[in-house]
């Protein structure tokens, strides 16, 4: 015969239980957000601050302007250094006298050879990857990889070109397609026939959390996340 009070304890217990998971739902992308993007600025602040002379340092601004030898802790200074002195060098560069000092100081980088190889690399996949007119990553699709029969997400970066686009057998168009590796800590390049993948309507970014997530974070339809939040 089974004890009556058994039944309410469980029943609390069950309880407890989802409310502790819900708040964990809840809690855990918050707390962990908040974890990033602090770690980031700090980071920032780390590798910003450094570079500023002493005399402009917050510390020191601090007690020339109000005689105070208060600490700064508030993180961000050395964000707001990075994106005013990015914004002015970018308004700078798109004056005559700025394009003359890149082109000089890029004929000086040419002259180096292991510099040169990094700082063209690098520069071209800044170019490729905010440049307006280009579409990149902005693609989601479905490709077989790494065998026949087995499906993996990718992000069609672009159309192949020059050696790669002429030298591939076939003739035909072939696109390059980036297929992460989860949790996205490295991934591979692939040039797949055009024919051969498959386009989703999925968005660049829930495709990156899929991945993550080891397919565990599906992106809901608007209609099913609408019908979900009014739940």
């Amino acid at each position: 015969m089974s004890d009556p009070l058994q039944h309410p304890r469980k029943t609390l217990l069950t309880a407890l239980r989802g409310s502790f998971l819900t708040g964990l739902v809840v809690v855990l992308p918050v707390g962990l957000t908040i974890y990033v993007v602090w770690a980031l600025i700090g980071y920032i602040d780390a590798w910003i601050l450094p570079l500023i002379p002493a005399s402009y340092q917050p510390d020191a601004l601090l007690h020339r302007y109000f005689n105070t030898d208060m600490g700064f802790p508030v993180r961000g200074v050395g964000v707001l250094v990075f994106l005013v002195f990015t914004t002015f060098t970018g308004w700078a560069a798109r004056g005559l006298i700025g394009r003359t000092v890149i082109r000089q100081g890029e004929m000086l980088v040419d002259r180096m050879p292991v510099v040169r190889s990094v700082y063209s690399g690098l520069k071209q996949v800044a170019e490729t990857f905010f440049a307006k007119s280009e579409r990149s990553f902005d693609r989601t699709c479905l490709v077989e990889f790494p065998r026949p029969g087995v499906w993996a997400v990718g992000l069609i970066a672009a159309s192949a070109k020059g050696e790669i686009a002429a030298k591939l057998p076939g003739g035909e168009e072939m696109v390059a397609v980036f297929v992460g590796l989860t949790p996205l800590t490295s991934g591979m390049l692939l040039y797949v026939p055009a024919r051969d993948v498959v386009m989703l309507d999925m968005k660049p970014d829930d495709a990156v959390k899929l991945i993550i997530s080891a397919g565990l974070v599906y992106p809901l339809p608007k209609e099913a996340l609408a019908a979900h939040l009014d739940r």
